[in-house]
């Protein structure tokens, strides 16, 4: 039997590796091969011991593939350097899988399994509990009545299958009509425009019309009395430009102040929202934010010399333009900003000399009362879009022969006409009546010249009238008003008592620029002075109970409206200290420069908002809000530290100033 060509290959191949006994080819597969080693002619002869010597090689998981002679441009030393070894990553990963397998002699696999055992105990024990229950629930009911096997119960659904009636899922859902929608599409021309201008302005004319016709029926009537004509008539007879009419000029106010705050928008947001966060960890330390600078180009060679917000209208403010210069003398202007709109004043009143204080009536807002450098006091109506006073003083009915430094309006009485007072250098104090046709003055006081050496004839020869610089009336009893002087002395008068002072307070050594009462404490009292001084007084006391040198001359002072122990100063080097003498009586909250290379001359706080407007000698105003720390409240408090509700802010703040009264009596001088 001839074998197969497979087997014959096999044979052959065999042959030519190893060299083996030829047999029969029937006997070959019954025969093992004989192996002879066999060496090739080019091998190495080695000895043995050689052969028994042990070569150590180190294997290393570095990538054969990645280049090792890479060099780059080296900046520092503008040349080319290699690269050391090491920086790539040598590492390949050819394949990864998470596994859930665990090793049995890890710490997890041996919780594993005690879990497993305890939870198939648990399972076989309540399986022997059911089992029980069931044997006994089958036993009771052969017993009971036989009827069905001792392995079932009807009433027990865990072993019979029970089927029950599953309400159906339903949908409910309500609809409603939309609105109805109507399309509409039109073009309109400029003539269209027109035209219903012109319809406009023929009903204007038309109601003025009836308006003139009533008019004359009431004075054919014989009334007696003759009426101011409406607006509305006073129109009648006139051409009218529509471009120029109220309503227009009313309709481009509105743009104008859109426009204005979408532009300042971010101006507009910190002033209502933004707080400094900064305040949180700088305990005894307050900001200013700048806010707005409110300036026109008819101002920028004027000085700011009197501030004033209106009393019912929060955002609005008037700024008095003159000069402190005496050398250099010229017309005056008013300016009255809103915050609606930074941009540009509302209304704007020339004067034939320079304006050096206002202030707006209390009880009417519109009222506008002017004081000017030639001695003129003026009463504006700002409602009036005419350049004119309505009340104007003359040498015929009195006036002033020197600058005149405040104007204040006096509360109304029912049983007297509008009246306002006013401080002049020619020392006198005149109250000015607004009579039917005229500006009455009606003098208060003469401030007499107080002697510093007493029985010196020859000082006493030549006294005369100090100049009167400013003045305050009292908030409690009005009769009551303090005057300072060029002299730097404060005296503390009467309107009962004209002839003479009530008191004379000596503390300041230069003149005395502005003097306020407490609105919270009827017996204080605060003036600043250019001798670089700020003084707190108690009117019952002849000497100040606080004094601080801010190192310049203080142009104004100001206690803010919110806070009995809270003022502002501003001085001449262009910096606004604020102060709050429940948290430091020594040193100010608040020292920051708002201008550079301009003195500051007045300061106001607004009654509303937290913020304050002070004016420089460069014709701009600057309005800042006040930091968190600058207006605490200082609310009072039980002895848990809990916050007492129900207590009158008014006498919350009299108590603080009382306080700091009663530290400052401890510490009087003796006489």
């Amino acid at each position: 039997m001839a074998p197969s060509r497979k087997k014959e290959g096999k044979v052959k191949a065999t042959r030519q590796v190893r060299h083996e006994v030829p047999v029969d080819d029937e006997f070959e597969m019954y025969q093992e091969a004989v192996k002879r080693i066999v060496r090739p002619d080019n091998q190495l002869q080695l000895t043995d011991t050689e052969l028994k010597e042990e070569i150590t090689r180190v294997l290393t998981g570095d990538n054969p593939n990645i280049p090792k002679n890479i060099s780059k441009y080296n900046f520092k030393d503008k040349c080319y350097k290699p690269d050391p070894p090491g920086q790539s990553e040598h590492m390949a990963i050819q394949f990864s899988m998470n596994g859930c397998s665990l090793h049995h002699d890890s710490e997890e696999f041996k919780a594993q399994e005690q879990y497993q055992a305890k939870k198939a105990e648990e399972e076989a024990d309540a399986r022997k509990a059911m089992e029980a229950e069931s044997a006994e629930a089958g036993e009771e009911l052969a017993d009971g009545d036989g009827a069905e096997e001792s392995g079932k119960n009807q009433f027990n659904y865990s072993e019979r299958a029970a089927q029950t009636f599953n309400n159906p899922l339903r949908e409910r859902g309500v609809s409603t009509e939309p609105p109805p929608i109507v399309p509409f599409g039109a073009t309109i021309t400029q003539w269209e425009i027109y035209d219903f201008y012109m319809a406009d302005y023929a009903a204007t004319i038309m109601k003025n019309r009836l308006h003139e016709q009533a008019d004359k029926g009431k004075k054919s009537g014989g009334y007696g009395s003759y009426e101011e004509p409406a607006p509305a008539a006073a129109a009648v007879g006139k051409e009218e430009d529509t471009v120029h009419s109220a309503k227009m000029e009313n309709a481009l106010k509105i743009l104008e102040r859109l426009v204005n705050q979408n532009a300042e928008d971010e101006i507009f947001n910190d002033f209502k929202y933004w707080e400094d966060a900064s305040d949180q960890f700088r305990e005894g330390e307050g900001s200013l934010l700048p806010l707005w600078r409110f300036s026109t180009d008819r101002t920028k060679r004027k000085q700011v010399t009197a501030l004033c917000w209106n009393p019912q209208y929060p955002d609005l403010f008037a700024v008095g333009y003159g000069s402190y210069d005496f050398m250099r003398q010229g017309s005056g202007m008013i300016c009255c900003f809103s915050l609606k709109n930074t941009s540009f004043p509302e209304f704007i009143f020339s004067t034939e000399s320079g304006v050096m204080c206002l202030d707006f009536h209390p009880q009417h807002p519109s009222l506008l009362a002017v004081g000017c450098y030639d001695g003129t006091v003026m009463v504006y109506d700002v409602r009036n879009k005419g350049m004119r006073p309505i009340y104007s003083s003359s040498i015929k009915t009195g006036k002033h022969t020197d600058p005149v430094w405040q104007v204040f309006w006096q509360a109304e009485d029912l049983a007297k006409e509008l009246n306002f007072f006013s401080i002049s250098s020619d020392g006198r104090v005149a109250n000015w009546i607004m009579s039917k046709n005229e500006l009455k003055m009606e003098p208060i006081m003469q401030l007499k010249l107080v002697n510093s050496v007493k029985d010196d004839p020859e000082e006493t020869s030549l006294s005369g009238l100090a100049g009167g610089c400013c003045f305050d009336f009292n908030k409690t009893q009005e009769h009551l008003f303090i005057v300072g002087t060029e002299e730097g002395n404060i005296h503390k008068c009467s309107k009962a008592y004209s002839g003479q002072y009530l008191e004379t307070y000596k503390g300041h050594h230069m003149a005395v620029y502005s003097i306020k009462w407490n609105p919270f404490h009827e017996r204080v009292f605060i003036s600043c002075s250019a001798d670089w001084t700020v003084k707190i007084w108690d009117h019952n006391l002849n000497y100040p109970i606080m004094s601080f040198d801010l190192n310049n001359a203080v142009g104004d002072v100001c206690w803010s409206p919110y806070s009995s122990t809270v003022f502002a100063a501003v001085t001449s080097d262009g910096k606004v200290h604020v102060f709050d003498l429940a948290e430091n009586k020594h040193e100010p909250l608040c020292e920051q420069k708002v201008v550079k290379r301009a003195k500051l001359t007045h300061v106001c706080f607004n009654e509303k908002d937290f913020m304050v407007i002070v004016g420089d000698d460069r014709g701009g105003v600057n309005s800042l809000k006040l930091s968190p720390n600058l207006r605490k409240l200082h609310h009072p408090v039980n002895e848990e530290g809990v916050v007492v509700e129900g207590v009158d802010n008014a006498e919350v703040q009299k108590a603080k100033m009382d306080k700091l009264l009663q530290a400052s009596d401890a510490k009087a001088p003796s006489s």
